[in-house]
C-alpha cells in the first residue's frame, strides 16, 4: 500500500496523547480526525494537534470513505459498540485495553471483525517495550523448555485514577482487574505462548477505597462512587498443565513509589524475570547454576506509540494483527473468572 493511511481518534483524552506520536512516526498513517463527547477538549485537542476535522458523532468517522483506521481511547463500556460500528463500517480498528470488559462483547467484536474482513487489534502495550521483545525472543528460541508454572503481579500503593471511567462500574465494567490486571495477565499468557485456560479460583474485593480519608497520591481523595474492586488475585490453570498466580491492586500497602509490576516464569529448562530481563539456568552435570541478564533491550519507540507503528504496519502490508482478539478474550475470560469465582465461593470453570 503506497497511499497513506488516514486515522480517526476517537476519545482525545489522556491515553489518546500517547498514541499520537505512533502515528507521526508509523511513515505509514496519518492522523486526520478525532472525536469526543466533550466539545472544548476536542477543540484544544485540535488545535494542538493541527487537526480540522473534529466530530462529537463517531458515526461521521465511520461513514467517511477517507478514514481508514479507527483508534478507540474511550472508557472500557464504549470499546465494544464502537469498534463493532467501526468494523461494520469496513474500517480496521485498534482498541485500547481492555478490549472489552466481558468476553461475550469480545466474542462479538470478534464475529464483525471476521464478517468484516478488517483488522482488530488490542492496544496491550508492554508487549512493545525492548525488555518485553528480548525476553519474549529467549523464550521463542526454547531458553525455558516447557513453562510450567508463572507469577505476576502489578502493584500500586494509593495509585489509581479517580475520575467515573476507572472507578464506576457502568463506564470502567470493572476495577483493578480490568484497569491494571490486563497488563500483567497479557504480557504474562503472551510469554507462555498463551495457552488455553481451564479455571480460575479468585478473589476481587475492596478493603481500603472505603476507609475514611483514603487517597490516591495522583488524584487526591477517593470518590463516594466508587463501586469495582480494588484488589484480585487469581491461581489458573490452563489445558497444558501449567498454572499462574496473579495479584493486581491500586491501593495495596507495599512497599513501592508508583507501580511494581514484575513477571517470573518457571520452565524444565529454566526461570526468568521481567522486566529485569534475567534468565535462570542449571547444568546438572556441573551441579552449577548460571544467572544471565539480557542486555539489548532497549524501546524502539515510547511502547504506546510503538503499538500504532505496529498497527499501520500491518495494515498496509496486510499482514495479521499484532495482538490478535482471541488472545484478548483469554485474558477477559480469566479475570471474569475470577469476578464469577469472588461472587460463587469457589473454583470455576473458564470457556474461551
Amino acid at each position: 500500500m503506497s497511499e497513506s493511511l488516514k486515522v480517526g481518534i476517537i476519545g482525545v483524552g489522556g491515553i489518546a496523547a500517547t498514541h499520537v506520536p505512533g502515528w507521526q512516526a508509523s511513515g505509514k498513517a496519518d492522523l486526520v480526525a478525532g472525536s469526543d463527547v466533550s466539545e472544548p477538549a476536542l477543540q484544544t485537542w485540535g488545535k494542538d494537534q493541527g487537526i480540522t476535522k473534529l466530530v462529537t458523532d463517531p458515526s461521521e468517522l465511520f461513514s467517511d470513505p477517507d478514514i481508514d483506521i479507527i483508534d478507540i481511547c474511550t472508557p472500557n463500556m464504549y470499546h465494544a459498540p464502537l469498534a463493532i460500528a467501526a468494523l461494520k463500517a469496513g474500517k480496521h480498528v485498534i482498541c485500547e485495553k481492555p478490549l472489552a470488559p466481558t468476553p461475550q462483547a469480545i466474542r462479538d467484536m470478534i464475529a464483525a471483525r471476521d464478517k468484516s474482513g478488517k483488522l482488530l487489534m488490542t492496544a496491550q502495550h508492554f508487549r512493545f517495550a525492548g525488555t518485553s521483545r528480548a525476553l519474549k525472543n529467549e523464550i521463542d528460541n526454547g531458553a525455558l523448555g516447557d513453562v510450567y508454572h508463572a507469577r505476576g503481579w502489578m502493584l500500586r500503593r494509593a495509585g489509581l485514577l479517580t475520575r467515573p471511567g476507572f472507578v464506576q462500574k457502568q463506564h470502567a465494567g470493572g476495577g483493578a482487574c480490568i484497569d491494571i490486571g490486563v497488563h500483567i495477565l497479557d504480557l504474562t499468557l503472551w510469554m507462555m505462548g498463551n495457552p488455553n485456560p481451564v479455571s480460575v479460583s479468585g478473589v476481587a474485593r475492596t478493603e481500603l477505597a472505603k476507609i475514611p480519608g483514603a487517597f490516591s497520591r495522583w488524584a487526591g481523595a477517593i470518590p463516594k462512587k466508587f463501586d469495582v474492586e480494588e484488589f484480585a488475585a487469581g491461581f489458573i490453570r490452563f489445558d497444558n498443565g501449567a498454572t499462574l498466580v496473579l495479584e493486581v491492586s491500586w491501593l495495596l500497602h507495599h512497599d513501592i513509589e508508583g507501580e511494581d509490576m514484575q513477571m517470573w516464569l518457571y520452565g524444565t529448562g529454566g526461570g526468568s524475570h521481567w522486566p529485569s530481563c534475567e534468565v535462570y539456568h542449571t547444568d546438572y552435570e556441573k551441579k552449577q547454576q548460571y544467572n544471565t541478564t539480557l542486555k539489548i533491550t532497549q524501546d524502539r519507540l515510547e511502547p504506546h506509540a510503538q503499538e500504532c507503528v505496529e498497527f499501520a504496519r500491518a495494515v498496509a502490508d496486510e499482514a495479521p494483527s499484532p495482538v490478535p482478539a482471541e488472545q484478548s478474550l483469554q485474558v477477559i475470560s480469566i479475570l471474569d473468572g475470577i469476578y464469577r469465582s469472588q461472587q460463587e465461593g469457589r473454583e470455576v470453570e473458564i470457556s474461551v
